[in-house]
């Protein structure tokens, strides 16, 4: 790569060790043990490496999954050193991810992560192309790390359609009319909140936007009963639209604190 980073898949023992080091310096808490996720890369299971200078730096784990008949890969962790996120590292894990998956055969690459981390959405969504129709609520139970302490673990579950018209096309619903049913107010430390909305949400619109915090992790630092404010309404949002037949597809960047992330009936996205 031109910035000096590298990737290239996980395969051995010495690879899986490697993958222990970064997990503690990403999330701080006891690593998977690597006879797991030695045994998973054998066994239809993708694990891929970002290194700079020699140092893994990121990486990507994904093992075979099976359900009602067909199989695909559960992609489950994702882990950048933070020294070197925001750029563009989980992108380029994520693309070798989904060479190697075609390769094998799937086409379908799933995965979780929390709906109020609007980057997260962003990438899984605006520059991948994969949807969510599925709501996990407090998915985890009470974990005690730095990123999810003291909140419900509630999660959306994309869909990667690894070889799909929505991803292969890129597909966008550039035309659609979105309205923006959710007021969103400030709190005296400048925080943004939702304040209206709510109990008139369009299910019947032809697309609609609904607002999430840029830095979710700033108000749960500063403000621990706005933070569980933001989970509750948005798990509510969110659950209403997916039981109505809506996906999403993508998110808007905005200013004053919020970005939007966008919904269209699931229905009217190119899928298998």
């Amino acid at each position: 790569m031109g910035n000096g980073i590298t990737i290239r898949r996980l395969e051995t023992n010495d690879d899986m060790r490697l993958i222990q080091v970064l997990e503690r310096e990403v999330w701080d808490m006891a690593p998977i043990p690597t006879h797991q996720t030695f045994t998973a890369s054998k066994n239809g299971g993708i694990l891929v490496g970002a290194f700079f200078e020699g140092k893994l730096i990121g990486f990507s784990y994904g093992f075979a999954g099976f359900k009602d008949g067909k199989s695909y890969l559960c992609s489950h962790m994702m882990g950048i050193h933070p020294d070197h996120q925001s750029k563009g590292i989980g992108y380029l894990l994520k693309e070798e991810q989904r060479s190697l998956a075609k390769a094998i055969g799937y086409d379908l690459i799933t995965w979780t992560f929390d709906p109020l981390e609007s980057r997260n959405a962003y990438l899984n969504t605006t520059r991948l192309y994969g949807i969510c129709s599925t709501y996990l609520e407090n998915c985890y139970g009470e974990m005690d790390d730095g990123l999810n302490r003291g909140l419900p673990t509630d999660r959306l579950q994309i869909e990667w359609w690894i070889s799909s018209s929505r991803v292969e096309d890129r597909w966008q619903p550039e035309h659609a009319q979105f309205t923006q049913p959710l007021g969103v107010g400030k709190t005296a430390s400048g925080h943004p909140y939702i304040d209206s909305g709510l109990d008139r949400l369009p299910l019947h619109a032809e697309a609609i936007e609904v607002p999430v915090p840029e830095n979710f992790q700033t108000i749960k630092r500063e403000d621990a009963a706005l933070a569980l404010d933001w989970r509750l309404k948005i798990r509510e949002a969110f659950q209403r639209l997916f039981a109505n037949g809506f996906a999403l597809v993508g998110v808007r960047k905005a200013e004053g604190g919020i970005h939007y992330y966008q919904f269209v009936p699931r229905d009217t996205i190119p899928l298998p």
